[in-house]
């Protein structure tokens, strides 16, 4: 390789510049045109890749392939312009459209809370540890289906004994089940009846749920009777959704009914099917199983008379009144307000007559046969009363729907007993409850607590008032009575449930002089016995109320209680939570940075908090959620122009959270920018103490970037604070930041570690040595250390490193090398640093330097050469067609070409780049209307003469 002379070309990069900027695109290139071959025999171009005929013109206007694929037309407008008539279905009349309007205007809106969301809560809240018991259908060998030939009297007679064989014995009583088995024990039974309907054994469907209605009327063990209600009430969902769905069914010949249909539009068919169903329910012995299957199909009354849901509600309303349990009668009153509100909310009156009849019965609670069975269950009478709850709230609810003020002013006037009460202000709009706030409150001091306590009606009058505003000038008295009463409360569990209600309120329309009383009053009563262990889940409540409406954290973190009550957060997963909800608000809210010492101890002890809970065993994701939290707040604190405070800060900060490394890096970051805003501030004037503190910057990254254990953040931290540091010509740091990057080179493993899987660590080494040797230019070689010795030790490390088998990595440096030797070798560099003496200083263009620098390339070419030979095998020859397209475009830019030996290589480079056919044609042709463009320059004439020597190649 010596018979290689390497001699950089000279560059004039101001000119080069200014000719980019203002120079027309030669021969039309841009780099997203296609290429246009010419057909040599037809003299015509085409566009590769061009779907045209041989007929069409060489237009230079390429076509839009998604205006040739549809001829200009949108395929949105012809759907459009197709459904711009649209017709009516047959079967549908004007009369129908004008009942389904109305039907729709009827219809419950999303402002009605659903039954499906409070059946998980009333699942969740009504449990019981005692034994239950549970009648299961078993078959009988008497039910035998009937001959074809059977008349339709032998029918009905047979399936009247059907249903009489249920109370014969085809049933067992399983006893001493646990809360889990019963309930598994139902959806045996729901799936049984699904089974049973699609097996056509329609009787037998019907006997299971009058089997699980007459569960209703047992309340032995009565805690657990709400939850019952809604296992057993599904499954007569079920069964009166698929009795509904059948006789639709059956009215879908010739055409299916419209979805506001009316009793005439139904054929004879399906009305006598109907009929059969009202008539086996209306066989059904006992009052309450009788009383919820015809509930369950209240809907179909539709298929038979106009009127029919309207008189069926009505009578149904009635029959409760004959249940003689005070608890089974409000539930069956609920359910039958549930169905009636799902199929005709417009009927309000059956719905007011419950209410009604609920109150008249209420009595009843204290009748000595509830008492009896209250005391052989040992279920105290407060107990008793919330079991109410669900039901009552449900009832008033469904009242209450967009009902008139009038009414719900009679309601509430209606409503003198506690449990009531305590359901209006759930059921009602809690506009009207916050309007009406003090006349409530002068109800619940007038309501006896024996039955039911008072501060469960404060804590429901709470909850209203989180949703509305009672007026402003009773909100201070409507607090200071609602606390007299919650402070009262003995129990804990009972307060703190009161509590956390009531702080929403106090926090939204009051300062941090009430909420820190509020605060105080919580420590005192969950302090005692560690109550707050079993309180955890409100006390967090009570957190999160309170940071949704205090954003000022200088205003938050001043109340005196805040941080004591942040210590009732004894188990450490709680307390790193709630920590994190604290960060969260701060990072989303705080707008400007601060400095406030009362803000940044405060959240250094949180911070801190969240950090000591990382151990050996905690997961990657939880430490990056973490030092996320943490470099927000970090990012938050500036001292101005008081740089010392600022450093001060991120030394406190690094001892602080140690063990988390994206923090760390953080904090380098932090002090680099540091110390280039000293630079900025001072304009360049450097005094003793600005040098001073831009070199403990220094010091400060160069002592914490070898802690971290990732090496691909050591060695960009290397590079990057060297750097800051030639920016603020501090030449020993940079020096000393660079070699120990270096240094470091030979530790990057083969392969790392990126979202828990192995990755080739290659491409980022190469990645990191291409911007170290971009750095290189503008460094200075030290005096005492010879020429380019940052360059010469990086190679040995590059030569030295164990790279991958087959990888081309290490030429690929070489290559890059290259370029950095001859910008070297320039009279003015491309770019300096300000007050930075760089080598074009120090050596002047001194030909011994420039002749190290070109013996340097020549090695270089040289071990890029015998590498390529190295490739010249059949599996090499594709990576060795790239290298040598690579080196060509690097000795075309870099290269002067004037040299013949320098000339000749080029050449042989472009062939042997092109001589297997793996080079890219269309770059190869880009390449040549390059160098055909450069060669119009005055000082680049020579290129001429490659030109002709550089030929395109195809694959053979």
């Amino acid at each position: 390789m010596a018979a290689v002379q390497w001699h950089s070309r000279s560059r004039k990069y101001e000119c080069e510049h200014q000719c980019e900027s203002s120079a027309v695109e030669f021969s039309d290139y841009h780099p997203l045109k296609a290429i246009t071959v010419t057909d040599s025999k037809s003299g015509r171009g085409v566009r590769k890749g061009s779907t045209s005929s041989s007929s069409s013109s060489s237009s230079s206007v390429a076509l839009d392939p998604l205006s040739s694929l549809l001829d200009g037309t949108d395929p949105l407008s012809l759907f459009a312009a197709a459904s711009e008539t649209p017709t009516l279905p047959h079967s549908v009349s004007a009369g129908e459209l004008g009942r389904k309007h109305q039907e729709k205007e009827e219809e419950v809106g999303s402002d009605f809370e659903s039954w499906s969301c409070k059946r998980g809560e009333i699942l969740a809240r009504f449990t019981t540890t005692e034994k239950l018991s549970i009648n299961l259908f078993m078959g009988s060998d008497k039910s035998k289906a009937s001959s074809p030939s059977s008349a339709v009297s032998e029918k009905v007679r047979t399936r009247l004994e059907e249903l009489d064989d249920l109370e014969e014995g085809s049933q067992r009583e399983l006893l001493n089940l646990s809360q889990q088995d019963y309930v598994n024990r139902i959806e045996e039974l729901n799936q049984s009846l699904k089974e049973a309907w699609s097996s056509d054994q329609k009787v037998k469907a019907l006997k299971i749920v009058i089997q699980c209605s007459k569960l209703l009327s047992d309340t032995s063990v009565i805690q657990f009777y709400p939850s019952k209600f809604v296992l057993i009430t599904d499954i007569l969902d079920t069964f009166g959704g698929l009795v509904y769905d059948r006789i639709w069914s059956m009215c879908a010949d010739p055409h299916p009914l419209p979805e506001s249909f009316c009793a005439d539009d139904v054929n004879d068919t399906a009305k006598e099917t109907c009929l059969n169903w009202f008539f086996k329910i209306a066989s059904i012995r006992e009052l309450v199983p009788r009383l919820y299957v015809e509930a369950a199909l209240l809907k179909c009354n539709r298929f038979l008379t106009k009127s029919g849901i309207q008189e069926t509600l009505q009578r149904l309303t009635a029959m409760i009144r004959g249940i003689g349990d005070p608890l089974v009668a409000v539930y069956a009153r609920a359910y039958l307000c549930r169905v009636g509100m799902e199929v005709a909310p417009h009927l309000k009156d059956s719905l007011n007559k419950n209410f009604f009849d609920l109150l008249a019965s209420f009595r009843q609670i204290h009748g000595d046969s509830v008492q009896n069975q209250l005391v052989l269950q040992r279920v105290e009478i407060p107990v008793y009363l919330t079991l109410y709850s669900p039901a009552i709230h449900w009832i008033l609810q469904c009242v209450a729907y967009r009902a008139p003020e009038v009414l719900l002013t009679e309601m509430m006037e209606r409503c003198k007993s506690a449990l009531l009460l305590n359901s209006v202000m759930w059921a009602f709009r809690a506009e009207f409850v916050a309007t009406r706030a003090t006349d409530f409150i002068g109800m619940i001091k007038d309501c006896d607590e024996a039955g039911f306590p008072k501060h469960l009606l404060f804590a429901s009058l709470g909850h209203s008032l989180s949703s509305a505003d009672p007026p402003e000038s009773e909100r201070l008295s409507i607090l200071n009575e609602a606390w007299k009463v919650i402070t009262k409360v003995r129990c804990p569990r009972d307060y703190i449930n009161c509590a956390e209600i009531w702080i929403e309120f106090t926090c939204r329309h009051f300062t941090k002089r009430e909420v820190n009383t509020v605060l105080a009053d919580i420590i005192k009563h969950m302090t005692p016995d560690r109550a707050f262990e079993d309180a955890y889940l409100q006390l967090q409540s009570v957190i999160m109320k309170i940071l949704t409406y205090f954003h000022d954290f200088s205003v938050l973190f001043s109340m005196e209680k805040f941080l004591p009550f942040l210590d009732m957060f004894q188990k450490d997963s709680v307390r790193v939570e709630v920590c994190k909800s604290i960060m969260e608000v701060f990072i989303k809210h705080q707008q400007e940075v601060t400095r406030d010492p009362v803000i940044l101890n405060a959240l250094l002890h949180i911070c801190k908090t969240m950090h000591d809970s990382v151990n050996a065993l905690t997961l990657d994701d939880e430490k990056r959620s973490l030092a996320l939290l943490i470099n927000g707040f970090i990012r938050m604190v500036s001292f101005g122009r008081d740089f010392e405070q600022q450093l001060s800060f991120c030394v406190e900060a690094r001892a602080t959270f140690c063990n988390l490394e994206p923090v760390i890096i953080h904090l380098i970051h932090t002090v680099n920018q540091l110390a280039m805003e000293t630079r900025r501030v001072m304009k360049g004037n450097h005094s003793r103490k600005t040098a001073a503190f831009v070199r403990a910057c220094a010091a400060y990254s160069f002592i914490t970037i070898p802690s971290l254990t990732s090496i691909f953040s050591r060695l960009n931290l290397y590079l990057l604070s060297g750097q800051v540091a030639l920016a603020n010509q501090c030449l020993s740091q940079a020096d000393a930041f660079l070699k120990a990057a270096v240094s470091v080179l030979p530790e990057v493993p083969r392969t790392i570690s990126i979202e828990g899987k192995q990755r080739s660590s290659e491409p980022f080494l190469l990645d990191f040595i291409n911007n170290f040797l971009s750095t290189l230019l503008v460094v200075p070689d030290h005096p005492e250390q010879g020429v380019l010795y940052l360059v010469r030790g990086l190679l040995n490390m590059v030569q030295d490193y164990t790279w991958e088998d087959n990888s081309d990595a290490k030429v690929r440096v070489y290559i890059s090398a290259l370029p950095l030797l001859a910008a070297m070798s320039q009279e003015t560099y491309l770019y300096t640093i300000p007050k930075v003496d760089s080598n074009e200083t120090l050596y002047g263009g001194d030909p011994k330097f420039i002749a190290e620098i070109n013996k340097l390339c020549e090695t270089l070419i040289g071990q890029v050469l015998d590498h390529l030979k190295s490739l010249g095998r059949d599996e090499g020859v594709r990576r060795q067609g790239n290298l040598a397209f690579s080196l060509f475009s690097c000795l075309l830019a870099h290269g002067d070409l004037r040299n013949n030996k320098l000339n000749q290589l080029c050449v042989n480079l472009w062939n042997l780049s092109h001589k297997h056919g793996f080079c890219d044609a269309r770059t190869s042709v880009r390449t040549l209307e390059h160098i055909k463009h450069q060669a119009q320059q005055p000082d680049l004439s020579h290129l001429t003469d490659i030109i002709t020597r550089l030929s395109l190649q195809s694959r053979a």
